[in-house]
């Protein structure tokens, strides 16, 4: 079986890492590299790309083609709105899906004026609103090189970057992980996708038992969020199911924030292992009647 991934450090490692789980249960495979639209424009903020799928399209088209038989992707790099033909077949357990701040401990002790590098919306406005008194800076590249910017102060002092990401690439010292009440993840983040042609039966059979059910249940309540507002991986839109304490109970969080920063609406719902989508449209509900909509309208 011919496995696509893209061409970086991380995407191949988590596709090592799938082709690895893979041949644990007798099927080979091999990785089939493949450039999307994303590391072509790597100069580029990702605000600036046209359209969705920056980092998934040209994979997806080469599991339409028949070029492969299974797509890696990074879950929050997946549109929600699945091309036709295609399904998501497993979804391994998550990592860590927290965000995490290079270089510095907590955001609340960064000093006024800052340079924190990154080219996501999402964790743009969440900064903006939460440290109005810190300079963004665009940063784009794989994750070695953004650790490395920051590291020899190449135009910022401090970067965020996904914990996941970070600990992947044995680069976990690297990072304070960052409270996800105030930097909330992007819907899905941490966790992979493996997709594939839902007319490929043997594709499907292979990795379906790669899939964790609760993985699965949380980042689809996340992502019914996501679909709620018809939004893609760079709009505004945070969602994260986890425990604020170890003995509380399981919560879908989502949060929609203003694009400067100025108005931020947050909501949760308690989750529960087999109606994940429940929440997910109970939360979409309360953010939506917070005006979370004109937010991002505008």
């Amino acid at each position: 079986m011919k496995l696509g991934t893209r061409g970086s450090e991380l995407a191949r490692w988590q596709a090592e890492w799938v082709r690895a789980r893979l041949a644990e249960n007798g099927v080979k495979s091999e990785l089939v590299v493949i450039k999307t639209q994303g590391d072509a424009e790597v100069d580029r903020p990702l605000p600036e790309l046209e359209g969705t799928g920056f980092f998934t399209k040209a994979i997806e088209d080469a599991l339409l083609d028949g070029r492969i038989d299974i797509a890696v992707h990074s879950l929050k790099d997946l549109p929600t709105n699945l091309p036709e033909g295609l399904r998501i077949g497993a979804i391994p357990v998550r990592h860590d899906a927290r965000d995490a701040l290079v270089n510095g401990t907590s955001l609340q002790e960064l000093p006024p004026g800052t340079r924190v590098g990154t080219s996501s919306t999402r964790r743009i406005t969440q900064l903006l609103f939460l440290r109005p008194d810190l300079e963004v800076v665009p940063l784009r590249g794989n994750v070695n090189t953004r650790v490395q910017k920051v590291e020899s102060r190449d135009g910022l002092d401090a970067a965020i970057l996904a914990v996941a990401g970070l600990a992947r690439l044995g680069l976990g010292g690297k990072g304070s992980p960052i409270d996800p009440l105030d930097i909330m993840p992007a819907p899905g983040q941490g966790a992979l996708a493996i997709e594939v042609r839902k007319d490929d039966g043997p594709s499907w059979e292979a990795v379906w038992e790669l899939g964790d059910e609760r993985t699965e249940n949380d980042v689809g309540a996340e992502r019914l969020l996501l679909a709620g507002f018809d939004a893609g991986c760079q709009a505004s839109v945070a969602a994260w199911v986890g425990q604020i304490d170890p003995g509380s109970p399981r919560r879908l969080y989502g949060r929609v924030t203003a694009r400067d920063g100025s108005v931020q609406c947050t909501a949760s719902a308690e989750i529960e292992d087999s109606i994940g989508e429940k929440a997910g449209a109970a939360v979409w509900e309360l953010l939506d009647r917070e005006g979370a909509s004109i937010l991002l309208a505008r």
